[in-house]
C-alpha cells in the first residue's frame, strides 16, 4: 500500500514564515514536521512507498534537499505539485498508484498518532470507498467561563470540549476507484467536489481517533504556543 503526503499548500496561515520555507519544514523537537510524519507512516509495515507532492521547483526544493540526505525505512518518491487542487493532485499521482486497491492520504499539516492499522480495518469492514479520521473532542486554545444569569461562576482554562459534530482530520484512506470520479478539466477540492457526493450514498466511513491528540501545524508561532501539547503527540508517534 502506498501513502501520499500532500505538502504543496501555500501556507497562507503561516505567513510571514512560509514566505521563506514550506510549512512541511516547520521545526518540531529538532526535526522538520515532514520528517516526523514520514517516520510515523513508515513504521507501519503495510506501507511500502511514500509519495510526497509539493512545489519542488519553489520552496518545496528545501524539503527535497533535506529528505534526500536522510535514510528512511520506506522508499520516498517526489512528485511536482500540479497546482490543480487537492483532488487534481491525486489525478496527477494516479500513475504511481496503479496496481494498488487503496492508498493513504495525509495532509502535511496534520500531526496525530492515529492507528493506521485499525483505520485500514475499519475501511475494509465498512466496504467504503473512503475512510476519514475524525474526532469528537477538542482541546481549546483559549479560556472559557461558565455563565449563569450574566454572572461568571467558574473559569475553565483551555478545556477539552465535546463537539456536536465530528471534526474531519486531514488523514484519509481511499479506494483507488475514487480517482475515476475526479473531473480532470477543472481545479478540484477533494472534500466538496468529490467526497460530498459519495457521502450521500453511504460510501464514506469515519474512524474516530478517540483520545489520541491531533494538532493542525499551521505556523511556528502556534507550535511554540502549544509546545507541551505538540511534544505529547510526537511522543505518541514515536512510541
Amino acid at each position: 500500500m502506498k501513502a501520499v503526503i500532500l505538502a504543496g499548500g501555500k501556507g497562507t496561515r503561516g505567513k510571514p514564515y512560509t514566505d521563506f520555507f514550506p510549512k512541511a519544514m516547520i521545526p518540531i523537537n529538532g526535526k522538520p514536521l515532514i520528517h516526523h510524519i514520514i517516520d510515523y507512516i513508515g513504521s507501519f509495515r503495510f506501507i511500502d512507498e511514500i509519495l510526497i507532492v509539493s512545489d519542488f521547483k519553489g520552496l518545496g526544493g528545501q524539503m527535497q534537499n533535506y529528505l534526500e540526505n536522510i535514510v528512511f525505512r520506506k522508499k520516498i518518491t517526489f512528485i511536482q505539485d500540479s497546482q490543480s487542487g487537492t483532488a487534481g493532485d491525486l489525478i496527477h499521482v494516479s500513475k504511481k498508484l496503479k496496481g494498488s486497491s487503496e492508498f493513504l492520504l495525509w495532509f502535511v499539516d496534520n500531526l496525530c498518532a492515529v492507528d493506521l492499522r485499525k483505520m485500514l480495518q475499519k475501511f475494509k469492514e465498512k466496504k467504503s470507498l473512503v475512510c476519514i479520521a475524525t474526532r469528537n473532542t477538542r482541546k481549546e486554545e483559549t479560556g472559557f467561563a461558565i455563565v449563569k444569569d450574566g454572572i461568571i461562576q467558574e473559569f475553565r482554562e483551555k478545556p477539552i470540549i465535546n463537539m456536536q459534530m465530528s471534526e474531519c482530520l486531514g488523514i484519509y484512506i481511499l479506494d483507488t476507484k475514487v480517482l475515476g470520479k475526479i473531473k480532470t478539466n477543472k481545479t478540484n477540492n477533494l472534500s466538496y467536489d468529490v467526497l460530498q457526493k459519495l457521502s450521500k450514498n453511504g460510501k464514506i466511513s469515519s474512524f474516530d481517533v478517540g483520545k489520541k491528540y491531533w494538532f493542525d501545524i499551521e505556523s511556528p508561532v502556534i507550535v511554540e504556543r502549544n509546545e507541551s501539547f505538540v511534544k505529547q503527540i510526537i511522543k505518541e508517534m514515536e512510541s
